[in-house]
């Protein structure tokens, strides 16, 4: 297993559901969950404060939270209903646990505005401070921020009732956050996809799931996917944790009518040509659309190597449920035109072994340096870096700064102020691709900085 920071190399989805018009215009919007949670927002920095419009599919009572960590465990929450007269109520709370958020018995610093009930929707308009100093709050911070959400189906009868699997998390740049394209911006053109065929998912806790795909046969001369889509299984939300998309070495070979699918581990070796080229990845966090700059596309048909595609899929099947299916895919968009660059996958990263990645006990604070050789950058020169992804498998509350050393000189990309739990993938756009030049280096330094618990 890899330990791995990908980049994108140069060499929200504005579907919203909601039948409910917004109170007012917003700066940002996103859809949380197609078909059952939007929501809108505005920074005003000059107050201090955020304007947040929450609907979701539902009478019952309906929650927003920001989480320090990416789990319900410390994090502030507001949480609102409309009545059966058209009153709003609305509650400041905190997760102090695995529980019932508790009241805040501090301040109350989530304050409604306006909500409605309408067509099976509950929308309400609030706002909170950015910082309230207050140790029952989160504060919502300049990076990526984890938001939850959940709901019921009912209005609470006394203290709100638990939301069962009603619930979700997203991870978004509350204060820079950047509208992915509409996907009708991509109508008319050419696309292809490879997705799941209704095939079971294990009945296990976690599962690998390989699936190997032919490469489209319909473009004889090269053409660039300008965008990509992930399509999660609207079923299978709560167990499709993340997926990666491989592009299979030039040298695989396997029989067109009988291609290899099924669990990993028992497939490993007929599938090792395919675990090197990345094509794209996504997990639970990540945006749906991904679109690329103007300047670059992704390389498919002519005489690009590869001829085989594989998807790996991870699910989380926590509760075991047997002859559950899945159809979840990925499909790219064909631009009408050649662009200029190449787009290709870059990872970073070390082995997660006892040697490789060991934390001394009792320690706040350690970092773990990884080196690539200057024989590297040499294969990858000038080449531009334009969205920085990371997943970490186990760990939470850890930093990361990747660098160029080469005499006393350091160019450092950073992904600053990320608080993630297993779950989460932070996906991180570098301003300016085109000054982002990734020119040839003695070194390449990857310093990890890992926050522990003391045992």
């Amino acid at each position: 297993m890899l330990f791995i920071v990908l980049l994108l190399i140069i060499g929200d989805v504005l579907a919203i559901s909601s039948p409910i018009q917004p109170f007012t215009t917003y700066k940002y919007s996103i859809e949380l969950q197609p078909d059952i949670a939007d929501l809108w927002w505005t920074v005003d920095s000059d107050a201090n404060e955020i304007t947040f419009e929450l609907h979701m599919k539902t009478t019952g009572w309906i929650a927003l939270g920001i989480s320090p960590g990416g789990g319900m465990k410390g994090a502030d929450i507001g949480v609102g209903w409309v009545d059966n007269t058209g009153k709003v109520h609305f509650q400041d709370r905190y997760a102090s646990d695995f529980a019932i958020p508790i009241l805040d018995n501090t301040t109350s610093n989530w304050l409604a505005l306006r909500g409605r009930e309408s067509d099976g929707w509950t929308a309400i308009q609030f706002k909170r401070l950015i910082d309230t100093c207050d140790p029952m709050d989160v504060s919502i911070i300049s990076g990526t921020n984890v938001v939850i959400y959940a709901y019921s189906l009912t209005d609470p009868v006394g203290d709100i009732n638990y939301h069962e699997g009603r619930r979700g998390s997203r991870m978004i740049p509350l204060q820079s956050y950047a509208n992915s394209p509409p996907e009708n911006k991509f109508a008319g053109l050419d696309y292809f996809e490879f997705r799941m065929n209704n095939d079971v998912i294990p009945p296990e806790d976690t599962t690998y799931y390989c699936k190997v795909f032919k490469a489209p046969t319909e473009y004889p001369t090269k053409r660039h996917a300008i965008a990509h889509k992930t399509m999660i299984d609207p079923n299978n939300i709560d167990i499709v944790h993340h997926l990666v998309f491989f592009a299979c070495r030039s040298t695989a070979k396997f029989d067109d009518n009988n291609l290899p699918y099924g669990v990993c581990d028992e497939h490993h070796q007929e599938l090792s040509s395919c675990f090197t080229g990345t094509a794209t990845i996504w997990a639970v966090g990540g945006e749906p659309i991904v679109e690329f700059p103007e300047e670059a596309g992704y390389p498919i048909g002519g005489d690009f190597g590869s001829k085989y595609y594989m998807l790996e899929m991870h699910y989380n099947n926590q509760k075991l449920t047997p002859n559950h299916r899945d159809n979840t895919g990925i499909r790219f968009y064909i631009g009408q035109e050649l662009r200029q660059y190449d787009i290709g996958y870059l990872a970073f990263g070390t082995t997660v072994s006892v040697l490789a990645l060991a934390i001394p006990p009792k320690v706040e604070r350690f970092m773990v340096d990884s080196y690539c050789p200057s024989g590297f950058s040499k294969v990858y020169f000038g080449s531009h870096l334009f969205l920085l992804r990371n997943h970490e498998p186990e760990l939470s509350n850890l930093s990361f700064e990747i660098g160029h050393l080469r005499v006393r000189m350091k160019y450092i990309v950073k992904a600053p102020n990320i608080n993630s739990e297993i779950e989460y993938s932070i996906e991180k756009t570098i301003e300016s691709a085109h000054n982002n030049l990734f020119v040839y280096v003695d070194v390449l330094e990857l310093p990890w900085i890992l926050s522990t618990m003391s045992y």
